[in-house]
């Protein structure tokens, strides 16, 4: 029996909302390394210093959209197994081969997309952690949210591990000193070739990212147990499951209200922790970006429960349907705006982010003007023709009259 992709009208409009949602934000976040050496300014813990609109800009980006939409992309990859892989199973294919398959071929999209274009990729992680996801498809719901809280406890246990360290300790734990690393990596994607600036890239990012998998898995992998015991449940399914999520919403909603606040406090300096800023931030940023995550989704999806709201953010759904190809536009846009137009570190935080929502704009009118005529994103139909082993119709059909 031949198996086929999920039909547009077998679709959760809803998933599809979000994962448009989740698009923005990720837009927003990852603007900055676009066309700023922002990957040194992380890796350094260097304080860029903005100003005017700068910093108000900034300081709304850590608080509101650092780390809250790359765990909602995380949490929807959940979900989205569980229901490739129920689907699957109830039509009697190969469930778990056709997943392991359709996890390589994201794989290779997800290195072809580190290693050629942009340090920032996600493909390649949610691959891999799909691989393991495999071994928790038929686990209980209540251990899928043991593992869960586990692994975010593990996690914020590692970040923690510097408040132990003395201050006296912690100048010798330094990764060196920038000035020594930003003008070369400036140069590179200023002014280098593309084959010179690759081979760098390939040293400074690719390699260090590569060999960070196991670490950054973690939360990934967190929040794709919650998706996988969200599926389970039915959550976005189910009418009865409306209570639920309100009481998600307000639980995290209350939580993310002292993480945000003492988040605020340390990026405007009025909470001093000495040598441990950049260690505190980088908490408080995740702690209140688990918390806001599930607080954005849950919000999200009490207000498409009412018909004035499913009209107001309906158009997201286009977006989020084709999330991958419009993933992988973005860089390529960007690639080609900054670098190719030599914009590269000649553009304010303002600007960027401006060019971000003009971009993702573009790409809701481009979504929904693309869904008039095909069924499937382009990359989309791609991965399912590979998946599957077969073709899939493309173009939409006309409704009978």
């Amino acid at each position: 029996m031949k198996g086929s992709p999920i039909k547009p009208s077998e679709r959760i409009i809803t998933l599809d909302v979000i994962r448009g949602f989740a698009l923005l934000g990720i837009l927003l976040v990852n603007m900055p390394a676009f066309h700023s050496p922002d990957f040194i300014h992380q890796l350094y813990a260097i304080d860029v210093g903005y100003e005017g609109l700068d910093a108000i800009i900034y300081a709304f980006l850590q608080l509101f959209v650092q780390v809250k939409f790359f765990t909602i992309f995380s949490f929807l990859f959940g979900v989205g197994f569980y229901l490739f892989m129920k689907r699957a199973e109830s039509k009697g294919l190969k469930m778990r081969s056709l997943f392991f398959r359709r996890a390589s071929i994201l794989l290779i999209i997800g290195l072809l997309h580190l290693i050629f274009l942009w340090f920032g990729d996600i493909l390649h992680l949610y691959a891999v952690g799909g691989f393991l996801l495999l071994a928790f498809y038929n686990r209980m719901p209540k251990t899928l949210i043991k593992w869960a809280f586990s692994l975010l406890a593990i996690y914020l246990a590692l970040l923690s591990i510097t408040f132990f360290i003395p201050v006296d300790m912690m100048d010798e734990l330094g990764l060196g000193n920038a000035d020594d690393v930003l003008p070369t990596y400036i140069y590179m994607y200023e002014s280098a070739p593309y084959l010179q600036w690759l081979a760098y890239r390939v040293k400074i990012e690719v390699i260090p990212i590569l060999l960070n998998i196991p670490f950054t898995l973690i939360p990934v992998f967190a929040f794709f147990l919650f998706g996988l015991y969200a599926g389970k449940k039915g959550i976005f399914e189910n009418a009865d499951c409306a209570p639920f999520i309100k009481k998600v919403q307000i639980v995290t909603g209350a939580l993310s209200i002292p993480f945000v606040i003492c988040l605020f406090l340390l990026l405007q300096g009025l909470w001093d922790v000495g040598v441990y800023k950049s260690s505190a931030t980088d908490l408080f940023k995740n702690l209140s970006g688990f918390s806001l995550c599930f607080f954005y989704m849950a919000t999200l999806t009490r207000l498409l429960q009412l018909d004035i709201w499913k009209k107001r953010l309906g158009w997201l759904q286009f977006v989020g349907r084709m999330a991958l190809t419009n993933y992988l536009a973005q860089t390529i846009i960007c690639f080609i705006l900054f670098n190719g137009f030599n914009l590269y570190n000649h553009v304010s935080l303002t600007l960027g982010t401006a060019v971000a929502i003009v971009i993702f704009i573009a790409q809701v009118i481009w979504s929904k003007a693309w869904f008039r005529f095909f069924q499937f994103g382009p990359m989309e139909w791609l991965w399912r023709i590979l998946t599957y082993g077969h073709s899939s119709p493309f173009k939409r059909q006309p409704k009978a009259s």
